[in-house]
This record gives C-alpha cells, structure tokens and sequence, in this order.
C-alpha cells in the first residue's frame, strides 16, 4: 500500500510534469485488464447479485403457496414477474411441494411480502449518499452487500416463523440493496478518468441486466428442480462471495490500491487532477434546487426509469396473455431483452468514451445525442408493441430490441452527474434514486389500472403514455442538460473567504 510520502512524491511528479507522465501511461489507458476495468467488473458481480437477490422473490413466490394464485396485483414492479414462473403447471408445483415447504398464503399477503422489499427504500438513498461522502464506499457498499446477501440465505428459515418476520426481512434487505446501488456511483469520481467514465459505469450497471436475465431465465427452473430455498441459498451465497472480493479489491482511491501499477495510478491522477473529487462535507441545497441541468438530470431519471419498470414488470405478462405464447417458453423469452440491454450497455459506453476520446463531439453533445437515440428509438419500438401483437416473431424482436436502444441514456444522462457536480456524485445519485423508485412504484401502478379498465385498448394506452413520458424527460434535457462542473459543485477558494473576513 502506498504511503503518505510516496503520494505526495507522485502529485508532485505529476503537477510539474504531467505531460510526461501522460504520455508515458498510455498503455495503461488502453489495457483493459488494468486495475480499473477490474473493479468495474467487480461492480458489475456485485449489481448482478442485488438484483437477482431483488427478484428471487417474485420467481420463488409461485412454488411457496399452496394452490394459492397471485391475481391483479399491481402496486410494485417487483410483483408482476410471478405470471412468467408460473409457467410450470400445476405438474412443477405438485414437484415442488414434495421438496419444499409451501404455504397457504392468500393472494393480500404474497402483495404484500412482495412489496415490503421497497417500503424502506424511499428513506435509504439521500443518506447513503453523505455517509458515502464522509466515509467511502467500501464500507457502506461492502456492508450493504453482505447484509442483503445473508439475509437472502435467512429467507427460507424465516418463511416457516411467520409473514411478519419474513416482512421484517424483506424490509432491511431493500434498505441494503438501495444502499449497494446508490453508494457505488461515487467510486468513479476518484477512479475513472473523463474519457472512461462512460465505458465503467456501464460495464458495472450492465450486472443489473444480467441479473434480470439470469433470474428470469433459471429461476424458475431452479424452483421446479430443487425447490424454491435454493434460489434464495444460490444467489445469496453468490451475493457473500462478491462480499469477499468486494473487501478485498475495491478501494476508495487508486492512490491506496496495493496491486495497482504505478503507470496507470499515475495516469488516472493526471487525467483526474484538474476535476475537483473531494466530497463535500456540506450541501449547498439552495444552490441544487435551483439548478436547472440537475432538475433536467433528475427529472430524465424519472422518466426513462418509467418504461423500464414496466419492461421488468409486465414482460412475462405480455407474452403470455397478449402474444399467447405458449407458457413453458416464456421464462426465456422474457429474459432475452434483458440480455440483448448487458451487451448494449457495455458497447454505448465504449461508443461515448471513443467520440470523445477523438473529440469528434463535446461531452454534452455525446450525452444529449446517446440519450435521444436511446429514449426516440425505444419509445416508437414500445408504442409500436400494439400495432404488431398479431406477429409474435416481430413483437419478441421489438421487446427485445427496446433495451438494446434504451441502454443507451446509460452512457447519456445517467452519467451525467458525474459530469456536472462530482463533488456531490453520491448524494445526487441517491437523490436520483427517489425518482427511479418513485417511477418503480408508480408505473406498474399505471399499468394495472389501464389494463384493468380494457384489457386491449390498455395496453395501447400505456404505450402511448410510457412514450410519452420519455420523450417528455427528453426534451427537458436537451434544452436543459449541461456536461461542465457547476459552479454550486466547485470548491471555493480558502483565501476569498478570509478576504471577506478582512473585509468585515
């Protein structure tokens, strides 16, 4: 580990001679098996474990009752996904039942275990993101991550004491899963230089796709198999592993990494060292609400995040009861999209750093452009769902095709705060997460009133306000959104505060 001596003997080669040290680390910024590229992989297990932890639930619901149907419950998104486990039959629950307990929960009950994991979770993200400022990310992720991760492993044991015990659960692990998701964004503020930033956010977000996938795809097959616990001992004690690598390769700062080159340390400083990234220890809150690229930032979260929480929600609903796919196939195709938006995610975040790598656009420019293609292409592919729910081929294509584009704003403005206010990167980005969970809660909501009222026509509303919504945020953005530090995120100079003390 590096010592305070050698730091200072480092910032100091590098503000006499940061050229020199550029030029001679520019191998390190092509390696993409560099210390960096590794901790955002090691983002994205963790993001892959939270949110198969997040959905467990839902796919293990089906085989825990008895005889027990979930019907029209709608207030969460994490409660529609049960239509595509249902696939097995009555043939797997009877299999299901000969190795693992089930219970004789009404349809209220399982609504409400399934949406006690969001109770906590409005109250969570504005104070992750300071404690995060103040102490780092490697203690409150860390500790998030394995609370989530054990309790998940408790499920099973818990389910036969009591709902209320059980509800009790699921409540701290969202609290632990809200604090995984918000505390991690401030890690790139002292790791990725400016022209990377994109790529290594997306490759770690890329694990909440890959978790949607990996669920929707083996989960139920998991229950039908060996029985329900096991997707909760699988992914919990995947969850714990990532705990372990967790502690042991992420760092704060990359001047504290022990296994980090001194070339690449000595390239991030030097990309870095004109960006302002130490946390602030007071919030200049007046200043914030009156900003409008953050309310454009914000605002844009909220929107994009409404279709996208009814992708997760309603997709396995949609190809059973609109397409009338046949149910055993359903589990796969309503993960497709999920794997098709992975491999999206990770190539718009390459596509970003390689524009402005090249300057060939501005920084604003790339996050405006990525973030219009990603929310116009998505937009007409979900209003163009009803118009071609004859054709099942073509509609598996446009839901698969809707995340591949839509990942886009992953590279666009769900990067932005990182540009704009670095300073205040993770208590920003818990505030953005009251208005992705806020679109989470709302959405499916929507969505179930709709197609309560004309189980046609419905879905052809909620496409028309799903897009109209996006493209909504879309617009505030691009009069709005801006790529520069603001000045209510930059560091004020000591001496113009004592001059004004002189001045008195």
């Amino acid at each position: 580990m590096s010592t305070a001596a050698d730091t200072n003997i480092t910032e100091g080669d590098i503000s006499n001679d940061g050229n020199l040290h550029m030029a001679q680390s520019q191998h390190s910024r092509k390696a993409f098996c560099s210390v960096r590229h590794s901790l955002a992989f090691t983002l994205q297990l963790c993001n892959f474990a939270i949110f198969t932890q997040q959905m467990n639930m839902s796919i293990a619901m089906p085989a825990m009752v008895s005889g027990v149907a979930l019907t029209n419950h709608s207030n969460t998104s994490t409660e529609r996904p049960l239509t595509g486990a249902q696939a097995y039959g009555n043939g797997t629950l009877e299999k299901v039942m000969a190795v693992a307990p089930v219970y004789d929960w009404s349809p209220e009950i399982q609504g409400i275990i399934l949406s006690s994991l969001n109770y906590g979770s409005f109250f969570a993200p504005i104070p992750t993101g300071y404690l995060v400022g103040i102490f780092g990310a490697k203690r409150i992720v860390g500790a998030g991550l394995f609370t989530s991760s054990v309790l998940s492993l408790f499920i099973p044991l818990v389910a036969g004491t009591g709902v209320t015990w059980l509800i009790l659960i699921r409540i701290v692990q969202g609290l632990a899963q809200v604090v995984v998701s918000t505390g991690q964004f401030s890690l790139w503020v002292k790791w990725a230089p400016p022209t990377e930033k994109a790529q290594l956010t997306s490759i770690a977000t890329s694990g909440i796709m890959l978790g949607c996938f990996v669920v929707f795809a083996a989960g139920g097959h998991i229950c039908q198999t060996v029985g329900w616990p096991y997707i909760f001992y699988i992914f919990g004690g995947i969850g714990c592993m990532c705990s372990v690598l967790w502690c042991s390769l992420v760092y704060d700062d990359p001047r504290y990494h022990p296994f980090i080159s001194k070339h690449e340390k000595e390239y991030i400083m030097c990309a870095l060292k004109k960006q302002d990234c130490s946390s602030g220890w007071s919030l200049p809150i007046r200043a914030m609400i009156q900003s409008l690229p953050l309310w454009a930032i914000l605002i844009s979260y909220f929107c994009s995040s409404w279709p996208f929480s009814i992708l997760m929600a309603y997709t396995p609903t949609y190809i059973n009861s609109v397409l009338e796919v046949n149910l055993t196939h359903s589990g796969v195709l309503s993960a497709l999209p999920f794997v098709t938006g992975c491999i999206c995610v990770i190539l718009g975040g390459f596509l970003a750093d390689f524009l402005l790598s090249r300057t060939i656009f501005s920084l604003v420019t790339i996050r405006k452009l990525l973030t219009a293609i990603g929310v116009l292409t998505s937009s007409l592919l979900m209003v163009s769902l009803y118009w071609v729910r004859a054709n099942t081929s073509v509609s598996v294509a446009f839901l698969i095709l809707y995340p591949a584009f839509g990942s886009l704003s992953d590279s666009g403005v769900f990067v932005n705060i990182l540009d704009i206010a670095p300073r205040y990167a993770a208590f920003l980005k818990g505030l953005s997460e009251i208005f992705v969970l806020t679109a989470g809660a709302l959405s499916p909501t929507t969505t179930g009133y709709f197609i309560g009222q004309d189980s046609e026509l419905g879905w052809r509303n909620i496409f028309l306000l799903s897009a109209a919504i996006n493209i909504f945020g879309l617009a505030l953005y691009l009069n709005f959104g801006q790529a520069d530090v603001q000045d209510w995120a930059k560091e004020q100079p000591i001496a113009s505060a004592g001059e004004r003390l002189l001045m008195h």
